[in-house]
């Protein structure tokens, strides 16, 4: 079975992120999005909450599943049994941080990375700006998911009055 992983933190998902797992599922027999737990940052939403509208938005790819992981990228490969990272690159600047990154899987595990130029439609979205045109009452609706969209105007967006 071919095996990909897709990892990120995933706060929140947006459209960028589901064009290349939906790509991703294409090319593999299974994905598996891998939600990083990372204790020293405090997400927007929590893991749960990430884990619940990944894979409420996902269900429609019929072979992607969604976990979360801590610690080492190519431990949680490895416990999936996974040889392949697919990676989004939305920009040059992207690829430096990246390139390395792949790098030392490889040697670490022998886990390839897949770079996927993502398309672009969407090379300039980020969970961040995201976030952060939400906060100020901006239109993101173009840029996520209805679930998340719903979700973003709960959490950040003050009750007129």
């Amino acid at each position: 079975m071919r095996r990909a992983v897709c990892p990120g933190s995933f706060d929140p998902v947006t459209n960028g992120h589901l064009d290349i797992i939906g790509r991703a599922s294409r090319l593999f027999d299974e994905v598996i999005v891998g939600v990083l737990i990372n204790q020293s940052k405090t997400g927007l939403f929590t893991i749960e909450e990430r884990i619940e509208m990944l894979r409420e938005v996902t269900a429609r790819f019929g072979n992607v599943r969604v976990e979360s992981f801590r610690g080492l990228l190519v431990d949680f490969c490895r416990a999936q049994e996974a040889e392949v990272l697919v990676k989004g690159l939305r920009a040059v600047s992207d690829f430096d941080y990246e390139l390395q990154m792949a790098q030392m899987n490889l040697g670490l595990a022998s886990v390839e990375t897949l770079f996927m130029p993502t398309n672009p439609q969407y090379s300039f979205i980020s969970s961040s700006l995201i976030k952060d045109v939400a906060k100020w009452g901006g239109d993101i609706s173009a840029h996520v998911p209805e679930l998340v969209h719903t979700a973003l105007r709960q959490r950040l967006v003050p009750p007129a009055g």
